[in-house]
C-alpha cells in the first residue's frame, strides 16, 4: 500500500478546487454540491466546508444514490443496498456540482448524472474528483481535480474516512484481478 495523498495534499487540493469553482462561476449563488454516495459524499462535505470558508455563505449539499441507475444493477448487485437521495430542492436552472471520490470508468458517473436529472434539469452539472486514475470507458472527463494518477487495472485507490474528514488517498498494489490469468 502507497500513500498517494496524505490528509495536507487533500485539504491543500479541495481548497484549490473550490477556489477554481468560485471563480469560474463568480461566486457561489446558483451553485448545488451533490456527492455520489458512498465515496464522493464525504469529499463533497470538504468540498461544501471549503466553499463556506472562501465564500462566508453555505452552499447547498445533497447526495445521490446510484443503486438502481448502474447499467449492471441487475447482474452484479443480488442484494442491494438502496440510500434514499438527498437532494435539496428542485435543480432546474442551478449548477450542480457532482463530487466523486475516485474516477475511473466513468459509468458511476453516467449513473449519478442519471439520478441528478430525476430531480430537475441543472442549467449545467460538472464534476469534481479527488482522484482521477485513468481507464475510462465512457467518454467522461473531469472538470475539477485534485490528482491524475495513472495505474493498472489491478490496482485499487481507497479514500481513507476519519470522522472529521479524510485522512488519506492509498493505492493498493495488486488488490483485485480483473483480468484472469492466461489458461496453462
Amino acid at each position: 500500500m502507497r500513500e498517494v495523498l496524505d490528509p495536507d495534499d487533500v485539504a491543500r487540493g479541495l481548497r484549490r478546487v473550490a477556489g477554481e469553482i468560485l471563480e469560474r462561476h463568480r461566486g457561489s449563488e446558483g451553485l448545488v454540491v451533490v456527492g455520489v454516495r458512498r465515496g464522493g459524499e464525504i469529499v463533497a462535505r470538504e468540498l461544501v466546508r471549503r466553499l463556506r470558508e472562501i465564500e462566508g455563505r453555505d452552499v447547498p449539499f445533497g447526495s445521490v444514490d446510484i443503486t438502481m441507475y448502474r447499467d449492471d444493477a441487475a447482474t452484479a448487485l443480488p442484494n442491494p443496498r438502496i440510500a434514499p437521495s438527498a437532494i435539496p430542492g428542485d435543480l432546474a436552472g442551478n449548477t450542480v456540482i457532482l463530487v466523486d471520490d475516485v474516477l475511473y470508468t466513468g459509468r458511476t458517473i453516467r449513473a449519478a448524472i442519471d439520478a441528478v436529472l430525476d430531480y430537475g434539469r441543472p442549467k449545467q452539472v460538472e464534476l469534481a474528483v479527488l482522484v482521477d486514475r485513468g481507464g475510462r470507458e465512457l467518454p467522461i472527463q473531469p472538470d475539477y481535480l485534485v490528482r491524475k494518477i495513472t495505474i493498472s487495472v489491478d490496482e485499487r485507490i481507497d479514500v481513507i474516512e476519519r470522522t472529521n474528514g479524510i485522512s488519506a488517498v492509498v493505492q493498493e498494489i495488486g488488490a483485485q484481478s480483473v483480468t484472469p490469468p492466461p489458461p496453462s
